[in-house]
Order: C-alpha cells, then sequence, then structure tokens
C-alpha cells in the first residue's frame, strides 16, 4: 500500500511538473486550501471520506490518507514537523483534504501563517464504543473478508460489561475528548478535567464545522454551502450515492438498558457525554443560523447581509 501510495505521489508531481512548474507559481487563494479531517474511529467516518474521494477529481482537489504506524493518534515531534511542513508548503497537493485517525495538531505552534481547516464528526459515546466493541470482533461489510483483532471472540457486549471485561470498561470511552484536545500529554490522561475543556475550547476556536454522526446528512449540507471549492454535489452525492451508509459493523447487538446505565455511572462516560452535547449543541446552533425547514426538507438560507452606506460616494 506504501508502494502504491509512493508511486501515486510521484505520479502526480511529475504530471504537474508536465504542465508546468508550480514550485515558483503563487496559488490563487481559492486553491491554496487544505481541509484535515482528523476522523474519530467509528463515527461514520469511512461514509463520509468516500464522498470526499467521489468528488475529488470533478471539483478537482486531491485526497490524501494519513496513515499512521499501527493507527497511533499522536506523532512523535519530529513527525509533527514533517507533517506540518508538508500539509503548507506540498503546491502540488493543493487544495487538498487530508483525513486520518490523527488528534488535533496545533499549526500555529509552528510559526505557519496559515493554517488548514479542521473539521469533524462525533458520535454519542456508548453508540461509538458498542460499535467499535463489535467490530472488533465481526468487522463490517466495507471489508468482509479481514480478520480483525478479535474475531472468535463470541462475548457480547452486555456480557463484557456485566464480567468487567477491558475491553468495555469505561477508559475506553476516553477517546473524543483526547482527539480534539491534542498532543499534549494531559490530553490522553483518562477522566482529565483540564482535557475535556482543551477541547471544548479546540472545537470552537480551531475547528471550522464539527458534525454528529446522527445527523450527518445536515453536516454535508452545510459544508457544500459553505465550502463549495470541495464539497459541491456532496448532499445530493449522500442522499442518492450508494456508498452513503457504506461501512455497517457486523453482528452488532444493542446493549441492554442495565448496560447503559452501569457505564454512565462512570465519571468517564460523563465527561465524554459532556463533550458530545457541548458539540451538539454547537452543530444544532450553527445549523439553526444556516438552513430552513419547508415541507418537511431543509434548504440552505440565501445571503442574509449587505453593504450599505459606502463612502466615499464614487462620480
Amino acid at each position: 500500500e506504501r508502494a502504491i501510495a509512493r508511486h501515486e505521489v510521484r505520479e502526480i508531481e511529475q504530471r504537474h511538473t508536465v504542465d508546468g512548474p508550480r514550485a515558483d507559481v503563487t496559488l490563487d487563494e481559492e486553491d491554496d486550501v487544505v481541509i484535515i479531517y482528523n476522523r474519530v474511529p467509528k463515527t461514520a467516518s469511512t461514509s463520509f471520506t468516500n464522498i470526499a474521494y467521489d468528488l475529488c477529481a470533478k471539483n478537482k482537489y486531491h485526497v490524501l490518507h494519513i496513515n499512521t504506524t499501527k493507527n497511533n493518534p499522536v506523532m512523535s515531534l519530529q513527525d509533527q514537523v514533517r507533517f506540518v511542513k508538508n500539509v503548507t508548503s506540498w503546491k502540488e497537493m493543493k487544495p487538498g483534504f487530508y483525513h486520518g485517525h490523527v488528534s488535533f495538531l496545533d499549526f500555529a505552534k509552528f510559526g505557519v501563517k496559515k493554517k488548514p481547516i479542521y473539521i469533524n464528526v462525533i458520535r454519542d459515546p456508548i453508540e461509538r464504543l458498542v460499535s467499535y466493541y463489535y467490530f472488533l470482533r465481526f468487522g463490517d461489510d466495507y471489508r468482509p473478508g479481514l480478520r480483525r483483532r478479535k474475531q472468535g471472540d463470541k462475548k457480547t457486549f452486555d456480557e463484557c460489561v456485566a464480567a468487567g471485561g477491558s475491553d468495555c470498561a469505561p477508559e475506553k470511552l476516553w477517546l473524543q475528548i483526547p482527539f480534539f484536545c491534542g498532543h499534549s500529554s494531559e490530553c490522553w490522561n483518562v477522566g482529565s478535567r483540564w482535557a475535556l475543556e482543551q477541547a471544548k475550547y479546540n472545537l470552537i476556536n480551531e475547528y471550522f464545522l464539527v458534525g454528529v454522526t446522527e445527523e450527518l446528512e445536515d453536516f454535508i449540507m452545510l459544508l457544500e454551502a459553505a465550502l463549495p471549492r470541495f464539497f459541491r454535489g456532496a448532499t445530493e452525492l449522500y442522499r442518492t450515492g450508494k456508498k452513503s451508509h457504506l461501512r455497517k459493523t457486523t453482528e452488532k447487538k444493542l446493549p441492554t438498558k442495565e448496560t447503559i446505565a452501569k457505564l454512565q455511572q462512570s465519571e468517564i462516560w460523563k465527561m465524554e457525554n459532556e463533550f458530545y452535547e457541548f458539540a451538539l449543541e454547537q452543530f444544532q446552533f450553527v445549523r439553526a443560523h444556516a438552513v430552513r425547514e419547508k415541507d418537511g426538507e431543509l434548504y440552505i438560507l440565501a445571503q442574509n447581509f449587505f453593504y450599505e452606506k459606502i463612502y466615499p460616494k464614487s462620480n
């Protein structure tokens, strides 16, 4: 896979060289854009990313998967520097859409003038954990033949929680907060109140838009309205395309009310749920000011501001 990726990159760079040298050319402002989707596992991220892949040729941008060793969401300091340099100075890959299971990285710390646009999607924390639990055992319909790490383990999520298993422990809920918190050590200290507050701060100040799995279509609609350079045609593709609900975890059994109640007693669930509710409220606030409903259908509002009293007046 890495060899194929390197070959594809070389082909693109050679193509740009044939078309004309680009290194010394200043990109148009519309093209000098990078989006980073640091996707949280089991939040419908594959379904959303496939829309980006389907649109990239038509809308003329590049999609790059950030593949870290063992899916480690924390990069080494030297890899952080390499990544920031790639994203900001790799003109052949602009406009670019980067996606991968990587925690938030603050580009401002590296002295860059133009930061990327961060987007993300999060999910109800218990639903996300249940989905991940069964995914490790049974896989999904995306790559059904691939052997998963826990394949052969038939224990249900309810049985795991009742037995106090490690795969369903409350500590496993601690994922969405550190993904938004970033690369600081405290982000990965399970149950850290500081990490929760930092994640909230980053969501508001560093992310362009954060959606929720349960309302993915609305998230896509807002992105298309605000960033048409990348997402023109995304809403229709999601509604009619075969890939909009592509990846479903196999053999998933919904947990009982008793199991859910037991997890909800933990302080870790309370913090992850607080973050989820915070993100959901912010997303619904953005949506309420961007769309209206008519006959059961949502539609995007037209421009609602204009300029007047422009002085000095032209002759």
